[in-house]
């Protein structure tokens, strides 16, 4: 089937671009000295997530427990789940996880390492923890080497538990220095940090810059979008993922309607103007969504579509809109060669 029998809106990936740019940051990474472990909540793919290991990463990254799972179910051994997991429910369900694969977790708070820790002893397992650390990005995260000393301490003595290590997002000096401090301080305790888990698709050729993290987290970089090119580290042409849609009304000389709106594209503008790059036209701009509807301003081009015509859109923000999608199409040379169902897909649990 070619691309343009499709029904849209369809999400494809180029399948020479996706292979060109999971090995290219492979061979950056092994270059290095740096482990890769990619972060599969952008694809949510087994199959992609086997490519990657394939290609060399060490393992996966995983958001949330429903991801792991899914994953774990495809065969997938060492997964890392940097998440604060709480609750009688979700903590029986990662201790049946840990029982299948080689599972690892971060922590940034004694409630949590206490919970992790009563679930792995009921269980008789133990679970390596990393300790989480805020490097700027002000969502988790301990505040301070001392703070993160002190919590990797409780985790060591805990009989459940054993210390991983660190954990951040994202990279950077500001972290190498905090990661650091942090080592030094456990080490005159006699506690050795194994591992130090930077991340971020942004940062991704600057991870060898970053002393001391021994291990990269990047999700983006394998499919790219607006964001990513925007950071600087893919170009446009290294973009794997777009979406395509159909112009179905042109209400006015200057206004086109698509038939992707918020259902496809997400509302993500993250300092973009607008909500997608139409690559045929661009010069236009995707105003505004509605749930089945996006309202296009064909003002600035020169030409301007039909009724009927395919556009092809890169996205601000492939990771959520990839959650949208029940399949992806992987296409090569404008000729599809596989339907991948988007297996983790609403895995928020």
């Amino acid at each position: 089937m070619h691309i343009e029998q499709l029904e849209t809106p369809v999400a494809v990936v180029d399948l020479d671009r996706l292979t060109a740019n999971i090995t290219r940051f492979q061979a950056y990474l092994d270059t290095h000295g740096i482990l890769n472990r990619p972060h599969i909540k952008t694809h949510k793919i087994p199959a992609i997530a086997h490519m990657q290991l394939a290609a060399g990463a060490v393992g996966i990254t995983c958001q949330k427990l429903g991801e792991a799972e899914v994953m774990a179910d495809a065969g997938i051994q060492d997964i890392f789940l940097p998440y604060n997991i709480v609750g009688e429910a979700k903590l029986a369900r990662l201790a049946q996880l840990a029982r299948r694969c080689t599972l690892s977790v971060t922590a940034d708070s004694g409630v949590t390492v206490q919970g992790l820790d009563a679930a792995m002893r009921q269980a008789g397992l133990v679970l390596p923890v990393l300790v989480e650390f805020d490097s700027g990005a002000k969502r988790c995260g301990v505040q301070s080497p001392e703070e993160a000393a002190q919590l990797a301490q409780l985790i060591a003595g805990s009989a459940g538990l054993r210390f991983g290590g660190l954990m951040t997002y994202p990279s950077s000096a500001r972290a190498a220095e905090f990661a650091q401090a942090t080592t030094a301080l456990l080490a005159a305790e006699g506690i050795a940090t194994e591992r130090v888990s930077g991340g971020g698709t942004p940062q991704m050729w600057q991870a060898h810059s970053f002393a001391g993290i021994t291990e990269h987290r990047a999700g983006m970089y394998l499919f790219g979008d607006r964001y990513t090119i925007n950071s600087g580290a893919l170009t446009l042409e290294e973009c794997a993922f777009t979406v395509h849609v159909t112009v179905v009304s042109r209400p006015t000389a200057e206004r086109g309607i698509i038939d992707g709106g918020s259902k496809t594209f997400s509302s993500d503008l993250l300092g973009q103007d607008g909500y997608g790059l139409i690559l045929e036209y661009p010069e236009a701009r995707i105003t505004g969504l509605s749930e089945e509807h996006g309202t296009v301003d064909f003002t600035a081009c020169a030409r301007r579509p039909a009724i009927g015509e395919r556009l092809t859109v890169v996205a601000n923000h492939c990771c959520p809109v990839v959650n949208l999608f029940n399949q992806l199409v992987g296409v090569r040379g404008g000729v599809v060669e596989v339907t991948w169902p988007v297996a983790a897909r609403g895995m928020l649990q």
